[in-house]
């Protein structure tokens, strides 16, 4: 499957759900963050994400300020590694794709992000980190 397929059937609710695993997750927001500016790819990625979870029935499962870190995250490394293909960047960006013991653990207490408020919205992390030049 082509990328400009898999963001279709993402977009359409045809992707299976089985296979839209967190890897899948920071797949497709690299791909729309390759297709637009920063804000207007926050801004699709969260509609298409609530619109595949609504074609589930599992409205639910969204969560802003994960999603929101993600996309930023993931555009900061984008700067750091230009024109490279997804495999590469996987490869470089392994700690991104990691959910069990994901990269947002050490920018957030566990209670903020198992809250209903960074649930709906996006909450700033709360724990102190190391500044990387």
């Amino acid at each position: 499957m082509t990328d400009e397929e898999f963001v279709e059937q993402f977009e359409t609710c045809s992707y299976p759900a089985e296979l839209f695993t967190h890897s899948q997750h920071v797949k497709l927001a690299w791909l729309y963050l390759r297709m637009y500016e920063p804000v207007e790819a926050l801004a699709r990625f969260m509609q298409s994400l609530k619109r595949f979870a609504a074609s589930l029935g599992k409205t639910n499962l969204y969560h802003e300020t994960i999603t929101w870190a993600y996309i930023f995250l993931i555009h900061e490394r984008m700067a750091t590694s230009q024109n490279v293909t997804w495999e590469e960047f996987a490869r470089l960006n392994s700690d991104l794709l990691d959910w069990k013991d994901n990269i947002l653990k050490k920018y957030y207490c566990a209670e903020t992000l198992q809250s209903e408020r960074a649930r709906r919205l996006f909450v700033f992390p709360d724990k102190c980190v190391k500044s990387i030049s």
